[in-house]
């Protein structure tokens, strides 16, 4: 797994000059609305379908339209513009697969606002929370119809929050090591604070 900064290709937006001249808190309206709207619909219209429509093919098709719009978008836009991160798999000439994380500089220019972090982070967390608790009432109600369509929206979303953290975090770090170590913290911390009370 490699981890770049991006020195050879822009980031899009990077060679907009006048990024800091605009008021807004919210620099790509437009991405950030497209980064919740897929996301949502595709939640929504899951809910809504049974009381709309009675046609399962309908839906299901739309949700997945719905939810492969949300991993291209998340994937190839909003990551880039929102926070400064991108991910992709390479193929090398042996045929042999390489996942590569990047992030944007953290001296450059356009850097992201702490409004588009927010918006970024908590669609790609809450999302996904969500496809978890429809896996298990589709489970549970015995509606195994839709249980593709729920397994459908899980993977897309969780393979673009993965995708992500790791280009937060580092693409070399061991994500289970790194929370080992912050779990390690957190208890040292917690034993250093009992022996130093009287």
């Amino acid at each position: 797994m490699l981890r770049q900064d991006s020195q050879d290709a822009p980031l899009f937006g990077e060679e907009d000059g006048n990024i800091g001249a605009r008021r807004s808190n919210i620099r790509h309206p437009l991405v950030s609305f497209f980064h919740l709207f897929f996301r949502t619909s595709a939640i929504l219209v899951y809910l809504l379908c049974d009381i709309f429509s009675s046609r399962f093919i309908a839906c299901m098709v739309t949700i997945i339209l719905l939810l492969s719009c949300d991993f291209w978008t998340v994937k190839n836009v909003s990551g880039r513009l929102l926070v400064g991160l991108r991910w992709w798999n390479q193929v090398d000439t042996d045929g042999k697969s390489h996942w590569v994380f990047e992030s944007r500089k953290t001296h450059s220019l356009n850097t992201a606002s702490s409004a588009e972090s927010r918006i970024f982070w908590l669609g790609l967390i809450v999302c996904p929370v969500f496809w978890i608790l429809f896996v298990f009432s589709t489970i549970f109600s015995f509606k195994m119809k839709w249980l593709a369509v729920v397994l459908m929206g899980l993977v897309l979303q969780w393979a673009n929050l993965y995708g992500y953290v790791r280009c937060k975090f580092g693409g070399q770090t061991n994500l289970r090591n790194m929370a080992q170590n912050y779990l390690g913290t957190q208890i040292f911390k917690q034993a250093m604070k009992k022996t130093e009370e009287p």
